[in-house]
C-alpha cells in the first residue's frame, strides 16, 4: 500500500512539474483571432498605439527600434515566440513588457506576420494589363503613389506586394469601408488628437468646404490632405466646423466598376510591387 502511495505521489509530482515548464500559454491560444484583413486592420492600430513610437507606425523601424517587416525576428520564430516577447519584453533591452489583452497581442502578431511578402504565385492576373489599368484607368493612381508617381490621397503602394497578401487587397478594392482602422496615437500624448482612417470635412468661416484625409490635428490646428491631393492647414479658429466620419473616400468596386477579370489583373500588378520594384 505505502509503495502504491509513493507511485501516485511521484507521478502527480512529474505532472506537476510538466505543468510548470510548459512554454506554451495555452489560455491565451484560446484568444487567438482568425486570421482575416480585419484582424490585420485592427492589429496595425494597436501595434501604431503600442509599439509605433519606437518601430514606427507601419513597423518598419524607428531611432529605437529594428524594422519588423523582413519577417526575421531576432528574438523570435514562432508566433508563441513573438506573443511572448510582446507580452514580457526582452531583458536588458528598452523592449518593454505589455499589459496587453492576449486578443490584442494576438491582433498584433497576425498584422506582423501579414507585413512579409505572401506567396503570390498562385494569382491568374495579367500583371501588365493590371499595370495598364492602374495608371491609365483613371481609378487608382488619382489617389496612390507608386515609386513617387501618382496621387497622395490614398496610402503609398510601392510596396504593397511585400506588405499585403491579395486576400486583404480584393477586401480593400470591393468594399474598403468595411471595419476601418480605429484611431491611434503615440502613448501619453494626450493633446494630440487621435488619427484615424477616416474621412474629415472643414468649413471655414468664408463657406470654403475642403474634404480630404486628416494627416496631423492637435487642440488648435488640423491638417490634411484634400480630394485635390493638396496638402491643407488650418487654424481651428478659422474655421466654422469640422466633420469626422468613419469611412474610406475610395469608392467600392463592384463587379460592374471591375469584373473578376480585371481584379485579378489589377491584383498580380499589385503584388509584383515591391521595394525596388516597378
Amino acid at each position: 500500500m505505502k509503495r502504491t502511495k509513493r507511485i501516485v505521489i511521484g507521478l502527480s509530482t512529474f505532472f506537476a512539474c510538466m505543468i510548470l515548464v510548459v512554454p506554451r500559454d495555452y489560455a491565451a491560444d484560446l484568444h487567438r483571432p482568425p486570421n482575416t484583413p480585419d484582424t490585420i486592420d485592427r492589429g496595425h492600430a494597436f501595434f501604431a498605439n503600442n509599439c509605433g513610437i519606437c518601430h514606427g507606425a507601419d513597423a518598419h523601424g524607428g531611432d529605437k527600434a529594428p524594422d519588423l517587416n523582413t519577417g526575421r525576428f531576432k528574438h523570435a520564430t514562432s508566433d508563441q515566440d513573438l506573443f511572448s516577447v510582446i507580452t514580457h519584453g526582452v531583458p536588458g533591452t528598452i523592449m518593454p513588457a505589455n499589459n496587453l489583452p492576449a486578443e490584442q497581442v494576438w491582433a498584433i502578431v497576425t498584422y506582423l506576420r501579414s507585413t512579409v511578402a505572401a506567396d503570390h504565385s498562385g494569382l491568374k492576373g495579367d500583371k501588365e494589363a493590371g499595370k495598364q489599368l492602374f495608371w491609365n484607368g483613371g481609378k487608382c493612381a488619382n489617389c496612390h503613389m507608386v515609386n513617387g508617381l501618382g496621387g497622395v490621397l490614398g496610402p503609398d503602394l510601392s510596396q504593397v506586394g511585400q506588405t499585403r497578401t491579395a486576400q486583404y487587397l480584393t477586401q480593400k478594392i470591393r468594399d474598403p469601408n468595411k471595419k476601418l482602422t480605429i484611431g491611434f496615437h503615440e502613448p501619453n500624448a494626450d493633446y494630440v488628437v487621435p488619427i484615424s482612417n477616416s474621412t474629415v470635412t472643414v468649413v471655414t468661416k468664408l463657406g470654403k468646404r475642403v474634404t480630404g484625409v486628416p494627416k496631423n490635428e492637435d487642440t488648435f490646428s488640423i491638417q490634411m490632405i484634400g480630394t485635390d491631393n493638396e496638402i491643407y492647414n488650418f487654424i481651428k479658429s478659422d474655421l466654422k466646423g469640422i466633420t469626422h466620419e468613419q469611412k474610406s473616400l475610395m469608392p467600392a468596386f463592384t463587379d460592374s466598376d471591375l469584373n473578376d477579370v480585371a481584379v485579378n489583373d489589377l491584383l498580380a500588378y499589385l503584388t509584383s510591387l515591391h521595394r525596388g520594384g516597378q
